[in-house]
């Protein structure tokens, strides 16, 4: 490995990078030889969420020269695959050198002979899947590194449907990458007269679109003095959320004025992730001070929506990812067809990873709930395969990630917002509060609780201790986890879903993933899975009882966050 790495840093400090690159490079040789490894010791490559990492010098950190071989090897495929002249529409968050890695992916297109459509400012990252299809475009690129925190910054790669690329595309994305011997094969200049500079000619489109997902126009028109706070964490979700709100009609819509300011070092949270609750603690602090209806904040490329609400209790709660979904999913569904728009090939989607309480009450509506890998891009691939066949409605992930409609194919928290504002207005005009409805879920269909726990293992280190965690697992599954049974492994990397107690065999059709998931007698789901954009390992935990009535709520709740607690301690966990 030592001498993989000198051979990079050697390769990097003679060839054609510009100097202060080779600059830092030298620093780091002197100062801090154990950041120049972190630096060099891989090459970054597409996940879950595309390429992602920490900004700076070196072949495993994000900079002009991996965004310019990522965006050479995506345009040679592009190039492969397109008969005539290719087209490409490039848009970037709020990130420090966000608007430079997308001048410099537009300036790699442009010369590679694409006509690029390059956003003026910055834009939230389902607006860029809209604009994929809305352009006619035959990929896309989003700057973003999503909720990740402040030192990095990303590359998402999109196909013409507007998802992210799947297979086969992202492995011969990167086959193409891998190819470039060298630096010199990139081409950073010669087409900027192809770059055209796109605002409002999408923007307009875009929120055109959302607001024709309205379902329940008269529930807003009655409640337009709904108390919203919302806030925007810094990021993109500032350039349209409030204007769809507006749109739909809702008046009383407070911003937080000082996470309103786009900002790279989002200095006002420890990080931009709307899961965290420190993210959130100024929007709830005005949500208290006005005695708001709903609390709302995006992260900083628009796409994960976080939310809080009062309880039963009047106490104000953040919701978890698992709780707004099942809110969400179950709106749209009863909403659409109190409407008259509900139709009989109505299907929804979500992950393996997020709540089975939707698969609950998709089945008492006689609707599909497609289960699928954790990453938004295979949502969108199945809305793409049913296209024409089934008319997908509203897909979510347990990471604050939703969509409603398929004008857009990744998870969109601009929609997701102004849907949720909306089916606050629907309940409030109903005479019931959105954690009473919650409870009415449970009741009907079972009360579901999720916990997710992430642990961080920085580093090349930490990458093998995550592995060896894998791979003790498959190796050893656990017979009893917290006194119950385990009766069956999935594991997605061999595809193979084992009965512990028979040792038959079946086989799981979905593609390959890194990702295992025990189901126990007592009901009890227990994913674990390593991140694909983090360096971390996350493992998920559901569980689930039912009460026979919204009095029983409290004690289910206790009871279930004490089965939580045991089955984490059991496993050693925390």
């Amino acid at each position: 490995m030592e001498q993989i790495i000198a051979q990079k840093v050697s390769e990097w400090l003679e060839g054609s990078y510009d100097e202060a690159t080779k600059t830092e490079i030298k620093r780091l040789q002197s100062e801090n030889p154990e950041e120049l490894t972190e630096s060099f010791y891989k090459s970054l490559e597409f996940g879950t969420g595309g390429l992602r990492g920490i900004m700076g010098v070196g072949t495993n950190r994000m900079n002009k020269y991996t965004v310019g071989m990522a965006t050479q090897g995506l345009a040679n495929y592009v190039n492969q695959q397109v008969d005539g002249k290719p087209k490409a529409v490039i848009a970037h968050d709020c990130r420090n050198n966000s608007p430079f890695f997308a001048e410099v992916a537009a300036n790699v297109l442009a010369a590679n002979g694409f006509t690029v459509y390059l956003f003026d400012a910055l834009r939230p990252t389902p607006e860029l899947s809209f604009a994929i299809r809305h352009l006619g475009c035959d990929t896309g690129i989003v700057i973003t590194a999503s909720h990740n925190p402040r030192e990095y910054n990303g590359f998402k790669a999109y196909w013409n449907d507007g998802g992210q690329v799947v297979p086969p595309h992202d492995v011969n994305i990167v086959a193409e990458v891998n190819k470039i011997a060298s630096v010199d094969e990139v081409k950073f200049t010669g087409g900027e007269d192809r770059i055209v500079s796109i605002n409002k000619e999408v923007d307009e489109p875009y929120l055109d679109m959302l607001e024709k997902l309205c379902v329940s126009p008269e529930a807003i028109k009655a409640q337009k003095d709904l108390k919203i706070v919302f806030t925007s964490i810094h990021g993109t979700g500032i350039t349209m959320v409030p204007p769809i709100l507006e749109r739909l009609g809702f008046e009383n819509v407070h911003i937080i004025e000082e996470q309103k300011v786009t900002d790279g070092n989002f200095p006002t949270v420890v990080y931009p992730n709307p899961e965290e609750a420190e993210a959130l603690s100024m929007a709830l602090a005005k949500a208290k001070e006005i005695d708001a209806d709903i609390l709302l904040g995006t992260d900083p490329d628009a796409d994960r929506v976080g939310i809080a609400i009062k309880n039963h209790k009047g106490e104000w709660t953040l919701l978890n990812g698992n709780q707004t979904a099942a809110l969400l999913f179950n709106y749209v569904i009863s909403a659409r067809k109190k409407a008259g728009l509900a139709k009989d090939n109505d299907f929804v989607c979500k992950t393996i990873v997020t709540t089975d309480l939707i698969d609950r009450f998709a089945a008492a509506n006689d609707m599909p709930c497609y289960n699928v890998l954790t990453g938004f891009k295979y949502i969108a691939e199945v809305i793409k395969e049913k296209e024409g066949k089934e008319n997908f409605i509203v897909g979510g992930e347990e990471s604050y990630g939703y969509l409603i409609g398929d004008d857009v194919r990744d998870k969109d928290a601009v929609a997701a917002a102004s849907m949720i504002c909306e089916m606050a207005a629907y309940y409030k005009n109903e005479g019931k509060s959105m954690f009473e409805q919650l409870i009415d879920i449970y009741h009907e269909h079972g009360y579901f609780k999720e916990k997710l726990i992430s642990i961080t293992k920085k580093g090349m280190t930490g990458a093998e201790e995550i592995a060896q965690m894998m791979k003790d697992l498959r190796a050893n599954p656990p017979a009893t986890i917290n006194g119950s049974k385990v009766l069956e492994m999935r594991d997605y990397q061999s595809s193979i879903a084992t009965d512990l107690l028979s040792k038959e065999e079946s086989t799981i059709n979905l593609p390959k993933s890194n990702v295992l998931q025990f189901f126990l007698e007592d009901g009890t789901k227990i994913s674990a899975r390593p991140s694909g954009t983090e360096p971390k390992i996350k493992f998920y935990f559901s569980v689930n009882t039912t009460i026979n009535s919204v009095n029983e709520f409290d004690a289910a709740d206790a009871l279930l966050e004490e089965r939580v607690d045991k089955i984490i301690k059991d496993m050693k966990l925390n």
